[in-house]
């Protein structure tokens, strides 16, 4: 530390009138000075194009000249694990999921390759992100407003209060397809939103599920963070689209989104887009459900009885009107259904697991999972597409 001495040679009057301004001079010139004297060690370090001789350095535009420990030491290194995260679920024979299954229960295979599970739980992670995609087409207007109330019911349970950390959007497709809701957690808003649903125009599925998948649940981010589902109710009939089936079902499997259908065509009817349902959920792990195909009773007052003669929006429509049966039985039907999806992905297990083969090669790696309790339904993502 330096000291200055502040008294030498001021012993007139004069100068020690002048003391106090000096001291604060020499004092602001001691502190200025200061970083300089200490900046002075620094003069012995290596300049540029010099090396030192503790540490190794960098030539210009290329790898250190000595590759020793000590370059190493400087050097980042990155391992990447990929984690693939499984929605699985399990029920019984009665449609109930089975929520008692421990690690041991289960075995996953990739490609035929067992793997070892990382871990597993049950409940509401991650959260879903939910897409409900309506049949607004001509064919829909009879049942289209028993399909509202179903579905609001639907958005209702499944996000319980605006705290909820799931999201749902809300689409529509008839001769095109648009987003009516964005993803959001109120239930009110979605309610909104579905009253407002009006049918006509043609019918494109395929290209409904295939822009769900692009635009809505490819930008979600890691899919291992949200679990991807598309509740679609229709009739599974498609004359419009531009997409393909396979097309859908390959958008849906780079998504990562599972489909569940509901078939909406009455008892009765043949309905040729029975198989499409079918098809879109099995392929993507989802499942199919067509809750208006049970055998009705044959007295007049269940409306069904003229099903397949005089048509759906006929006679069956004045029972349902005067009776009130047919029409809560519709309800009922398709609100049952949707209730069923809403059981089994709250009750749906999460088995996640690190590759063996961590190769990044574009290709699509197929799913098993096993459940080995017997007497038990497993279904589960059936495969992702190795990219990064």
């Amino acid at each position: 530390m330096f000291r200055f001495p502040l008294n030498h040679g001021l012993s007139n009057p004069i100068c020690g009138k002048a003391r106090p301004a000096l001291r604060l001079l020499l004092l602001t010139t001691s502190f200025l000075a200061l970083p300089a004297l200490l900046a002075i060690p620094q003069a012995a370090a290596p300049q540029v194009g010099e090396q030192s001789s503790t540490s190794p350095q960098p030539s210009a535009g290329g790898p250190p000249q000595n590759a020793g420990a000590g370059a190493l030491s400087d050097q980042r290194i990155v391992v990447r694990v990929n984690e693939v995260n499984v929605p699985v679920s399990v029920l019984d024979k009665r449609g109930v999921p089975v929520i008692d299954l421990k690690e041991k229960d289960f075995e996953i295979y990739e490609e035929g390759q067992r793997q070892k599970i990382k871990y597993l739980y049950r409940g509401e992670r991650p959260p879903l992100r939910i897409g409900l995609v309506l049949d607004t087409s001509n064919t829909a207007r009879p049942q289209l407003e028993f399909e509202k109330d179903s579905a609001a019911e639907f958005a209702f349970n499944m996000l319980q209060g605006r705290s909820s950390r799931n999201r749902i959007f809300l689409q529509t497709f008839d001769s095109s397809s648009s987003i009516v809701q964005d993803f959001t957690s109120d239930p009110n808003t979605l309610n909104e939103q579905i009253r407002k649903l009006k049918a006509g125009g043609g019918k494109a599925l395929y290209d409904a599920i295939y822009f769900a998948c692009k635009e809505q649940m490819m930008p979600l981010g890691a899919p291992r963070e949200t679990r991807r589902v598309l509740v679609v109710i229709s009739d599974g009939m498609d004359v419009q689209s531009e997409h393909t089936m396979d097309e859908a079902v390959s958008m849906a499997r780079h998504a990562e989104t599972m489909i569940y259908t509901i078939g909406n065509a009455p008892w009765g009817f043949n309905n040729y887009g029975k198989k499409t349902l079918i098809d879109l959920a099995e392929l993507t792990g989802g499942a199919s459900l067509f809750p208006r195909e049970e055998t009705p009773g044959t007295d007049m007052q269940t409306g069904y009885f003229s099903h397949g003669q005089i048509g759906d929006t006929s006679q069956n429509k004045g029972l349902g009107a005067g009776t009130g049966v047919y029409s809560s039985q519709r309800l009922i039907a398709i609100a049952d259904s949707l209730e069923s999806i809403q059981r089994e992905l709250n009750d749906q297990y999460n088995i996640g697991y690190t590759p063996t083969n961590q190769a990044m090669d574009g290709s699509y790696r197929a799913i098993k999972v096993v459940a080995l309790r017997k007497g038990v339904e497993v279904r589960s993502k059936p495969g992702y597409f190795a990219t990064q």
